[in-house]
Parts: structure tokens; sequence; C-alpha cells
């Protein structure tokens, strides 16, 4: 290009090289679109993002299959709007939110609001087969879907929507299937395309109406559907083998059933109260606590630097998050049963990775946000962790990992996770409070029972996310072959 007389001209010194044209955009992320197809585009979407070569492979894909309108198949319905004062209460309704979601957290883990505000928000229960999916989050969370069953009094709210097949439509055989099919990558990429939002994007019911649904013959839907039905019921059975290595544990200290002390009112002295442990605030001293205490004193005890080496990790900072490198934990994708996929990398060259890689049988413990989350690893991690998570690596021989990670997560240490860090606006737990935690050492032929039972759940667990992963691969292979 060349300006003369303030005009643009271009000048060719060949005919055009189509080759060469192609050569010189290899390895660019560059899409071509002819503007007529532009009229093709229900909302009129211009921005480059939009024509990505991941979402044009996609346009490719429902030219080649047998596809219906998601909303032919099935029903969404979007949560209420609890505010985020409306949580802090210890009984009621659990509501999945986002993070529950995107995270597969355990109903167990939801938190409550009242009965008095899920009524007067006019909520919904959550029955047996629904799905969840997220309607607002950065690209790789929006989109997500988690499946439901056995729920107690659990619901959702306005950021995720509940998804049921509709009971008349003859394409799909039941939630199994439907579940297996918002789980693919066919259905995720087209929702990521759909989302409307430059920090964060959205799901509106415009969105799920565009979403394509491949037709599936009866014999894969069946094949589909044992595969979900068996990852759930692995998946369940790993439940009861945890819950029962928590039952063993909670009757061995005596807090089986065990109900606090929830009278506010307590007297202490001064010298049993803020000389000895520097604390003032009335929350710190409530009566539940030395119930806990008492309770503890029947055994035989150490605190966790009698117990394990507690180690750091860093905290780089957003400016250091990349989109591809080294996966970066953080609090969020930690629950007591897993890590999810973290979407926060980091450039490998910038840490000592050999001092930063979470390690087999280490446990992972937040000190901030959630406070008092643990994990065990199972084994070498190729990640870094956030600063919000401490290493903590058994040096004593009286405990084992499975052990130390299921009293850590128990009422014995949540309640003392609880004491140390009230009256903050964000929870954080000081290290030096955390070294001494108190850990009861039972006989160890006794944790060794519970370490079994906890590594045979996380087996099973392993086996029940093999088993879904397949059904999900059974989808897009179909996908690939152009559907039915």
């Amino acid at each position: 290009r060349v300006c003369q007389e303030g005009r643009a001209k271009f000048f060719l010194s060949s005919p055009f090289n189509e080759e060469k044209y192609k050569a010189l955009l290899e390895g660019l992320e560059i899409a071509i679109v002819k503007f007529s197809e532009l009229s093709k585009v229900i909302d009129y979407r211009i921005e480059a993002e939009y024509f990505a070569h991941k979402f044009l492979e996609i346009d490719k894909a429902i030219s080649k299959t047998k596809t219906i309108s998601f909303t032919e198949v099935a029903t969404f319905i979007n949560g209420r709007p609890y505010g985020s004062d409306c949580f802090n209460c210890n009984e009621g309704v659990r509501i999945s939110k986002i993070g529950d979601v995107t995270n597969r957290r355990e109903i167990s883990e939801w938190e409550y609001v009242t009965l008095d505000e899920f009524r007067a928000q006019k909520g919904r229960f959550l029955i047996d087969g629904d799905i969840l999916m997220t309607l607002t989050g950065d690209p790789p969370d929006v989109g997500k879907v988690n499946y439901i069953y056995n729920p107690n009094n659990a619901s959702w709210n306005q950021r995720v929507a509940k998804i049921r097949i509709k009971p008349k439509q003859t394409f799909y055989k039941n939630n199994d299937v439907l579940f297996a099919v918002l789980s693919s990558e066919f259905s995720r990429t087209q929702l990521e395309r759909y989302a409307k939002g430059i920090r964060q994007r959205n799901l509106g019911n415009e969105s799920l109406e565009r979403l394509r649904i491949p037709i599936l013959s009866n014999d894969i839907q069946n094949l589909i559907e044992n595969f979900i039905k068996s990852s759930f019921q692995s998946l369940s059975k790993s439940r009861s083998l945890y819950s029962e290595a928590e039952y063993i544990l909670l009757s061995e200290l005596g807090l089986k059933d065990w109900q606090p002390n929830n009278n506010p009112v307590n007297i202490k002295q001064l010298k049993e109260s803020f000389l000895a442990s520097g604390r003032l605030d009335a929350e710190y001293y409530q009566p539940k606590y030395d119930a806990l205490f008492a309770q503890l004193s029947k055994y035989e005890c150490d605190t966790i630097k009698d117990i394990a080496h507690i180690k750091k990790s860093v905290e780089p900072g957003s400016e250091a998050y990349q989109d591809s490198g080294i996966p970066f934990v953080r609090v969020s994708d930690v629950t007591k049963f897993g890590i999810s996929e973290p979407n926060i990398f980091l450039s490998p060259s910038d840490f000592n990775l050999n001092e930063l890689r979470p390690k087999k049988d280490t446990i992972l413990l937040s000190k901030d946000g959630s406070v008092g989350i643990a994990y065990k690893i199972e084994e070498d991690m190729d990640c870094i962790t956030s600063g919000a998570l401490l290493h903590l690596s058994i040096f004593n021989e009286d405990y084992t990992p499975d052990y130390l990670t299921l009293v850590l997560n128990s009422i014995v240490v949540q309640m003392q996770a609880e004491r140390d860090s009230n009256g903050a606006i964000i929870q954080h737990w000081k290290p030096s409070e955390i070294e001494q935690v108190i850990i009861p050492k039972l006989p160890k032929p006794i944790q060794e029972t519970i370490s079994a039972k906890i590594q045979e759940s996380f087996a099973l667990k392993k086996e029940s996310k093999r088993l879904l992963d397949e059904a999900k691969m059974m989808v897009e292979r179909e996908i690939e072959k152009g559907g039915e």
C-alpha cells in the first residue's frame, strides 16, 4: 500500500497467489467470513471472537449432523435472586450457586437460605434427575452442567437454570441422555459462542433457544444411559463409603449426633481470655467451643505443628494470569472430594516448579475465603496452587494422610476454623493459628480402617468420572459420524 495525494492505493506486483496467501495466514487465529454470511447471524454479532475457528467448526458439524432445537426437547427455568446476605444461616433450604455447579459440589456443601426467604422469593425445589446449568461466568464455566439426584430441600439461584426433559417429546429417552449431550463439547462450544458480555459472559433465553443437540438412535441412547447410570451408581457407593468413614470418626470421638452448646453468653476472667489468647471479640469465646475442647480433652491429641510441616504457596497476582501454561489452582477449584479443572494458567518459566508442585499425599488446606477445606493429593500434580492454599506434609507416623484429611474436614477442625476466623468480612485463618489446631489421635488400626474406606471411596469416584467421560465421548463419536 502506498499513499498518494492523501489517498491509499494498492498495487500487486503479480497476480494473486492463493497458496502464498494461505501460507501467510498459517498459524494465525484468522477466519475469513463472507459478508453475505453475516445475514444468517440471528443476533447480528460481528465481533471477531464470534467467528473463531472452533465456532466455525461447530457450524460445519451442525450442518452435517441431524439435530433438533434444545427447546423442542427440554424446558429450562431460571432460579430466584437470593441476595448474598441471605446465606448467613445454618439451616433452611440448600441453594446451588455457580461454583456448586462448576465444581460439582455435593448438595451437602451448598449454602442455606432460610425457609422464610425461600418462600418469599417463591423458590422451587429440585427433584431427582434435574440438570443444572450455569448461566453466567467466564467462557470455561458458562454453560457447565451438573446432574442432581436425591436432593433434599434444595433449590437454585438466578445465575443457574434448571433443565428437564419435556414429558411428551419423543427424541430423547430421559434426562440421563440429555445430561451426557449437554456435557459434550458439541453443546458446550455452542453455548460459549452464544454467551454475551465482555468481562463476564451471560447466557440468555435466546442462547438456549439457539442451541442445537444431536438426534441419536435408540441403541446409542441405551448405551449412553447405561454409562450414566453406572457412573452415578459408582458415585453413590463412593459417597456411602465416605459417610461410613465419617461415622466411624465421629462415633469414636463421641461426636456422633453431638449438639454444641449454642448459649450466646459466656463469662471469662481476663487471665483465661484476652491474656491467654489476645482476642477480645465475644464470638471467640462462645460456649460451644469450650464444649468441643472439653470433649476432645478425653482423648490423646496433638497440634498440627506436631504432625505436619506447613508450607505456603505463591500469590502471583492477576497480572500473571494466562490462557495457557501451567494450571493455577485456587480455593474455588478445591473441595474435600477433589480439584476441578482450573481455568487460569501461569507461565512455567516464572516459578520454581519443583518447589511449588503438590506432591502425592500432600494435604491442601484453605486459609482464605472458604477456610478449612482440606483435600489430599492422590498423585503428584503438574500445577501451582494459590497462596490461599497451604501444603501440609505429614512427618508424624502416628497419623495417616487420609485420616488427618478427614479430621480437618470434620466438625472437630471446622469449629476451630470458625472460631479463629470469626469477625472478618473475608475469612482469613492465620498459619500461626492453624499450627495450634488440635487433632485427636485415634489408634492406628482405626485410622487404617478409616483410610481404607476413604481410598475405596475415591477410587469409585474416579471410576464414576471415567464412565461419565465415556458417555460424553460416545456423543462426540456419533456427532463425528453425522448423527443417526
